[in-house]
């Protein structure tokens, strides 16, 4: 029982210092590193065994999974945030983001040769967000083609940003449109959709629609511990795809790997 307390005042802080921490850094932008560091102690514990564990005997507890949900929605909230300020400082090279690239390439390159990549491919990146590193380091890496999806009007304007501040905009292109409004989708080799798209099952929909059969969903999510900084896919779509899990204990996220099934396939 004393886990279960234990457990329940960890997300009880986060949520708190999370949610103020965002507030200050609207009125003064030296907290952006202090929210910053703050989601990265986030991280650090959806990966911790000794957190893990705890969850896993009281994680479906209902005062447990209100304040996951709280939190999560506090660490959107505050990551974007964060990613509109640093392609807000990029533009203003404020901010080195070749040094953000750097680090993530190693990362990428591995989720490349997974996913069968290169520069032929067509990305389309759903949920993309204002500052998308993993779309940048994608173009950056093979120079494929990527389209950067995201309802943020804001946050599509920075993208578009950054960018052009990399000198990637050839490469990566931004729009706010649904899904189904673009020709790329029946295009895209790839469609990628991000963990912090809550409505995941309704994208997937919209997507299949009009998906190339041939073409490979990579979804990434988060279950169990990771839902608190992650939207969960806890629905069973064996019946309708070829899946290929990616679940590591170490990272924040998982990754599914959707490929139409035969009987999809028209």
């Amino acid at each position: 029982m004393r886990d279960k307390f234990e457990l329940l005042l960890s997300l009880k802080l986060l949520e708190y210092e999370i949610t103020e921490l965002t507030l200050y850094s609207k009125e003064c932008c030296d907290c952006f590193e202090l929210l910053k560091n703050k989601l990265d102690d986030l991280c650090q514990f959806i990966v911790s065994e000794e957190k893990v564990n705890q969850w896993n005997v009281w994680g479906s507890h209902q005062e447990i999974q209100e304040y996951s949900n709280r939190v999560r929605e506090a660490s959107v909230k505050a990551l974007c945030d964060i990613e509109k300020y640093q392609s807000i400082c990029t533009c203003k090279n404020e901010l080195d983001i070749s040094s953000y690239l750097t680090k993530l390439s190693k990362t990428v390159k591995k989720e490349l040769e997974v996913y069968q990549m290169d520069s032929t491919s067509k990305v389309l990146f759903i949920g993309s967000g204002a500052f998308p590193l993993s779309a940048l380091t994608i173009a950056k890496e093979i120079k494929a083609e990527v389209l950067c999806v995201d309802i943020d009007l804001e946050a599509v304007e920075l993208g578009q940003q950054v960018a052009k501040a990399l000198g990637l905009e050839s490469f990566v292109h931004f729009t706010n449109k649904n899904v189904k409004q673009l020709s790329f989708c029946s295009e895209a080799t790839h469609i990628i959709i991000a963990s912090l798209v809550p409505d995941k099952i309704e994208v997937l929909e919209d997507v299949k629609d009009c998906m190339q059969s041939s073409a490979k969903i990579i979804m990434r999510y988060g279950n169990g511990l990771k839902s608190i900084f992650n939207y969960p896919l806890e629905q069973d779509l064996s019946a309708e795809w070829v899946q290929t899990r990616i679940t590591e204990s170490t990272t924040i996220y998982d990754t599914l790997i959707l490929e139409k099934a035969k009987s999809l396939i028209s």
